[in-house]
């Protein structure tokens, strides 16, 4: 299902005067086809179809039929190749510009899976970008590289020193994305290409998994179906969510626009417990449902923050969070009630 028209222009209204350095040039997107890339060609479609660039983008799928049937009319207007990101043959031509964003999610799946996979895939990718012309290379990397951040801390920034415990498996996804960005920055200085890095935190909006391990995302499915809102743990931790809409802004600012060899957070620096995230999903419907938090808090217990800081996005590119959440969530709601009809 297409994204709404006001989400789109709201992206070209936000991106119009970068996207000129792709006009007449190729793309090349991993990832094409999960929640971050169907923004992402659903924007560039846009972006190409409104501005005349008569640019291309090919992307990799490992299921080119599946991605026609889910979404015929990107299919149609952009190039789909075959593969697994760790092994994929190249296509032929110049890619000025690349966004590495294939990968496992952070869900629970084997480990080392998903650790060979996110190095794999980065590794095949940069080997691509190096041999055929690119210039600019976004990898699409995650918070998850800081760790776990301090209670004290309120806002994580790009030099916050923090890791991930390597002996612990389910570090699996934020150090393999750690040491992606490591490669991204020894091939940018042996090959001379540009990488820019964005470490995605969390998010909502349309083709976000309703039945996954997104809380925001569950929480919106029960407000659908009437209720009632369930919290898994006690809803202390404490989250933000950017609009995917602002997301695509700040990818493709990044992208274009970032500098060289630099990392920037992407997300809402609005910290909210995820207890007050599920009465503010549950304040978008009418009636409100109720909302059931499943375990009683820990008086005194640490507060467990995945909140960044978005300074360095703001002040050097001029990146906001324009969709505030509650609307966020109407925008995402509304999406997904039209899909079931």
């Amino acid at each position: 299902m297409k994204l709404p028209a006001a989400d789109l222009e709201h992206i070209l209204a936000h991106t119009r005067e970068l996207w000129d350095e792709l006009r007449g040039q190729t793309i090349f997107i991993t990832g094409g086809t999960g929640f971050f890339g169907a923004w992402l060609l659903e924007s560039f479609v846009h972006a190409n179809e409104t501005l005349g660039l008569q640019a291309r983008a090919v992307v990799l799928t490992r299921n080119p039929e599946a991605f026609a049937v889910k979404s015929p009319h990107l299919a149609a207007r952009v190039e789909l190749i075959q593969g697994d990101v760790r092994g994929f043959r190249f296509p032929a031509g110049t890619f000025s510009h690349v966004i590495h964003a294939g990968t496992t999610s952070g869900s629970p799946v084997e480990p080392g899976e998903t650790f060979d996979t996110i190095l794999g895939g980065t590794r095949r990718t940069l080997e691509f970008a190096a041999t055929h012309g690119t210039r600019k290379l976004l990898f699409v990397s995650s918070g998850a590289v800081y760790g776990r951040q301090p209670a004290e801390l309120p806002h994580v920034g790009e030099d916050y020193l923090g890791a991930p415990d390597p002996l612990d498996a389910t570090s699996a996804y934020g150090e393999g994305k750690r040491a992606a960005e490591l490669l991204c920055g020894l091939a940018g200085r042996q090959h001379g290409f540009e990488i820019k890095v964005a470490r995605c935190f969390a998010f909502v909006g349309p083709h976000l998994p309703l039945d996954a391990h997104f809380a925001i995302g569950n929480f919106i499915r029960d407000g659908l179906r009437g209720g009632p809102i369930r919290v898994g743990g006690d809803g202390t931790p404490l989250r933000s969510y950017l609009y995917a809409a602002d997301l695509a802004v700040w990818l493709w600012t990044i992208l274009f626009q970032g500098a060289a060899g630099a990392a920037y957070n992407v997300g809402s620096e609005e910290a909210l417990c995820i207890s007050a995230v599920a009465k503010t999903v549950a304040g978008t419907f009418e009636p409100a449902p109720a909302v059931v938090v499943a375990k009683a808090a820990i008086p005194g217990a640490p507060a467990q923050r995945y909140i960044p800081s978005t300074a360095r996005a703001r002040r050097e590119l001029s990146l906001a969070q324009w969709i505030d959440l509650p609307e966020a969530i109407r925008r995402t709601a509304r999406w997904a009630e039209t899909g079931k009809n």
